[in-house]
């Protein structure tokens, strides 16, 4: 709205001091035409906006325009900035409004919190793109007309109709009612119900979207925190699960039970490595889980799983034992 990108380009100007057009134009996704209208209808509307010209020049305010909030206090501005960093907004599709929500929170600071809070908040990280291994954390791409339409169903509580595309299934449209909205490392999902049954839907998989006007069937208020949880726990305890025999180096123990389902048993073997009964996921669950740990553990049983494993590190060893 246009109301909002005024407000955004006073407080850019507020916040930076002199800003040529091109710059405000590129802060706020604009043209520079849009800008110097948006410069003109400050003006007009008494804001005490000036042009410096010149190869340095641009626009600025005259000095001590501001209003100052003084409700936040320097640990609550901290607060609010550091949770800004995360990238949940980007996955709604709210990375745009939260950049102006931020400047907001910047600018109603007092004074004297202003400089000590943003500096603060450079001190903490909160999860970066790349872990130690430098391993890039890529989030998922979602188109933001389709997160757009999602999120206002969620929040209008109408029906939703999407068309979705299930993994090995061919994309089909359905109508769902919408519960809420959840992001885990960075990819985002969609909580909802479809004929009274609990369905969850990546937001990825989701190519095309349209929020109804029927409301939807829904409760009022929802513990979206405890609802999360036992889909989880429905997911983990559902689906094709296996369960496999395993001798592992006591050293890779928390590494392999880390991405097991549930640990059934465990004992000590002689020689000091342990024999785990270990529940994944599917077969493809356990074939990751046991080669990530190459040597330092054995699939004593299924066979099938030990099968693979040969037949991987065979293929494995062909193609690296003929001279490059």
């Amino acid at each position: 709205m246009r109301a909002d990108r005024l407000v955004s380009l006073v407080l850019l100007l507020r916040r930076h001091g002199r800003l040529s057009a091109a710059t405000l134009a590129r802060e706020l996704e604009v043209s520079t035409r849009t800008v110097l209208r948006d410069i003109e209808a400050l003006s007009a509307a008494g804001v005490p906006v000036y042009a410096e010209r010149g190869r340095h020049g641009g626009f600025e305010l005259l000095p001590g325009f501001q209003t100052e909030l003084t409700g936040l206090n320097h640990d609550e501005a901290l607060a609010l900035l550091v949770a800004g960093s995360r990238r949940g907004a980007q996955v709604f599709g709210l990375g745009s409004a939260l950049a102006s929500a931020m400047l907001k929170v910047v600018d109603a600071l007092p004074e004297s919190y202003r400089d000590t809070a943003a500096g603060a908040a450079q001190r903490l990280l909160i999860d970066p793109a790349t872990d130690l291994l430098s391993r890039r954390v890529v989030a998922e791409e979602v188109p933001d007309t389709i997160v757009a339409e999602v999120r206002r169903a969620v929040l209008a509580g109408h029906k939703l109709r999407i068309r979705y595309a299930a993994v090995d299934r061919t994309p089909k449209w359905r109508t769902v009612d919408p519960i809420g909205l959840v992001t885990v490392r960075d990819q985002g999902y969609l909580l909802a119900t479809r004929s009274g049954e609990d369905r969850t839907y990546r937001l990825s998989r989701v190519l095309a979207a349209e929020e109804l006007d029927e409301p939807a069937q829904r409760p009022d208020r929802v513990d979206l925190d405890r609802t999360w949880q036992e889909r989880s726990t429905t997911f983990r305890t559902g689906g094709d699960q296996v369960a496999v025999l395993v001798r592992v180096d006591p050293a890779r123990r928390e590494e392999l039970v880390g991405t097991a389902l549930a640990v059934r048993a465990e004992e000590a073997d002689a020689d000091g490595r342990l024999r785990l009964e270990l529940t994944f996921q599917d077969s493809r669950h356990a074939e990751w889980a046991l080669w990530q740990l190459a040597t330092d553990a054995e699939a004593l049983a299924p066979q099938w799983l030990r099968t693979s494993l040969r037949n991987r590190a065979a293929a494995i060893a062909a193609c690296y034992g003929a001279p490059s």
